[in-house]
This record gives C-alpha cells, structure tokens and sequence, in this order.
C-alpha cells in the first residue's frame, strides 16, 4: 500500500519527508518531485534497491541509474576526480537541469547498473528534493515511469504507472517544463553531450568555452 503526501502542507510535507527518509534507509522505493520530472528513488548504495528500482520500471542493469545529490560537495566522494570543466559546470548549472558523467571512485561499493566505471550525477533544484538528499545521501534516481511511457509530470501520473511498488509518492505539484535533464559525459578526451535537455548546447558551449559536440 503506498501513500501521497502533499508536500504543499508543512505538516503533510515533514511528514512525508520522514515516510520517504525511513523508506530509503530501510531500501524501499521513494517517487520525489524534481525541477525536470518527476523521479522514482532510493538508496544509491544499496543494490538490492536499484534492482527494486529497475523491477518497477521494467528495465534492466543496461540502462544504469543516475545519481542525485545534494549538495556539491557531495560529488567529490563519489568520483575519481574532478576535472576543471565539471567544476565550471556544476558552479553554472547546480542545482538544475544538468547532469555530468564522470568515473567513479573505484572504492564505492555500489552497483547501479552497467555503469563501465562511471556515474552520472545531478543536483535537482527543488527544495523537496534536497531537503530529502541532505537528509538520506546521494539516491538512485530515474523517472518515475515504466519504460516506454512518459516521465510523470505529477506524483499522481507517477502514482498511476508505478502504483503500490512504491511505498511513499512526495507530490509537490507539477515539475516545471517537462523536460529532461542535459547529459555532458566528461569521461573521455573531449566533452560530449549525450543528451540535449534543459540546459542548451549554446549554454554548455559559453561555460566551456569550447564548441561541444553532440552524440549522434
């Protein structure tokens, strides 16, 4: 049986924030609101959650997942390093609608896919979002939606396509433009982005002061 706390009540809000807190400690599923769409969620370090996470959207480990953050010091223990560019990158665009691959630091004990050595990590600029990663640490985090169909834009479309997989749904309204994030993979030679998204290709460029190409 899952619940939906609206996160516009301050008394619903800081409840649903301990529901959604004691929920990924114990390695269930969270949905939580986001400034892209909204997110299915758990504990990033517990693989047996990222499985519970890939079961309810019907995909598997080829499609690893993304790690939210909340805050940015937050990268510096989860990645081997971080290059100049990722730094310019997070001070222009955290939190928003950006995401940066990187290679993790070999020591983590996580296992969030078919990741090849990398992670992919966000800073979401939504207060319910952060309040909850600075409560709980960086979260396995996809779109709350089974794969196939459209990111939910609500905790009730989330609700709708994830049903009682999840235990605790966060609804703090409608995400903002229903778009996802822009993905910038800073693994190899050069910086690529995988995906264009919220954040413009102009906009990465004039950060980078480079001329950034785009994956076909």
């Amino acid at each position: 049986m899952s619940t939906v706390y609206d996160c516009s009540e301050p008394d619903n809000r800081a409840a649903g924030l301990a529901a959604a807190a004691g929920a990924v400690r114990s390695g269930r599923l969270v949905v939580l609101p986001t400034d892209t769409v909204y997110g299915i969620g758990c504990d990033a370090f517990d693989a047996e959650a990222v499985r519970s996470l890939l079961d309810a959207k019907g995909r598997g480990p080829d499609m690893p997942v993304p790690v939210l953050v909340g805050s940015w010091t937050t990268i510096d223990g989860l990645v081997l390093s971080v290059p100049r560019q990722a730094r310019a990158l997070i001070e222009a665009f955290w939190p928003g609608g950006l995401s940066i691959v990187l290679p993790h630091a070999p020591s983590l004990a996580w296992d969030l896919g078919q990741t090849r050595g990398t992670v992919m990590l966000r800073m979401p600029l939504h207060p319910v979002a952060l309040e909850l990663l600075r409560d709980v640490g960086p979260m396995a985090v996809s779109s709350a939606n089974k794969t196939g169909h459209a990111p939910a834009s609500s905790a009730q479309e989330a609700r709708d396509q994830l049903g009682d997989a999840v235990p605790v749904y966060l609804d703090g309204g409608l995400s903002g433009e229903n778009v996802a994030s822009t993905i910038v993979d800073l693994t190899g030679p050069d910086a690529l982005i995988l995906r264009e998204g919220a954040v413009t290709k102009e906009d990465v460029n004039e950060v980078l002061g480079i001329e950034v190409e785009v994956a076909r």
